[in-house]
């Protein structure tokens, strides 16, 4: 088998690939947690639909660019799950009184309540998980993933998220 290798790579640090390997493994963890906890909601949603209801959730209302940028997709990628989203009623398009041109994405008391049930599913599911832990794991994990979560610009839950 041939090898692609690009040359503008740095050679693998064996501890940074590692650690990529621990956060690879750890994520698939967490998709699967994540998938879990929309699988048994009557309306179906996908986590890329949820990824963008927690962007609103977390943030506020969003133009249609700052929500693409967030998501890290093109701005036509946004509009078409925006569309979906609003068919679904979990969000709504707001133009600005002001200026009929800017319109916001802003999340609907349903698209709220989803994301209140699944988040709370998802916690329940890591709370199973995170027991079966020791403290020092868990303080260690926790040190971990605020820093994680700060250099990839996530707002922590207790910002956003009810209790």
């Amino acid at each position: 088998m041939h090898r692609i290798v690009d040359p503008h790579l740095e050679p693998p640090d064996t501890v940074a690939e590692d650690l990529v390997d621990g956060v690879m493994s750890a994520s698939r963890v967490l998709v699967a947690v994540a998938a879990r906890s929309l699988s048994d909601i009557g309306e179906q949603v996908t986590l890329a639909q949820y990824r963008t209801l927690i962007v609103l959730a977390s943030r506020g209302p969003q133009r249609p660019a700052h929500l693409a940028e967030a998501l890290a997709v093109a701005p036509s990628t946004a509009t078409r799950m925006c569309d979906r989203l609003v068919r679904r009623r979990w969000v709504r398009r707001q133009r600005s009184p002001r200026d009929r041109r800017t319109v916001r994405i802003t999340l609907t008391p349903e698209g709220r309540d989803l994301v209140d049930v699944v988040s709370r599913r998802r916690r329940q599911e890591l709370h199973g998980l995170l027991a079966r832990m020791s403290a020092d794991q868990r303080a260690q994990l926790l040190t971990a993933l605020q820093a994680l979560s700060e250099v990839a610009g996530e707002r922590p839950d207790q910002e956003w998220a009810p209790a």
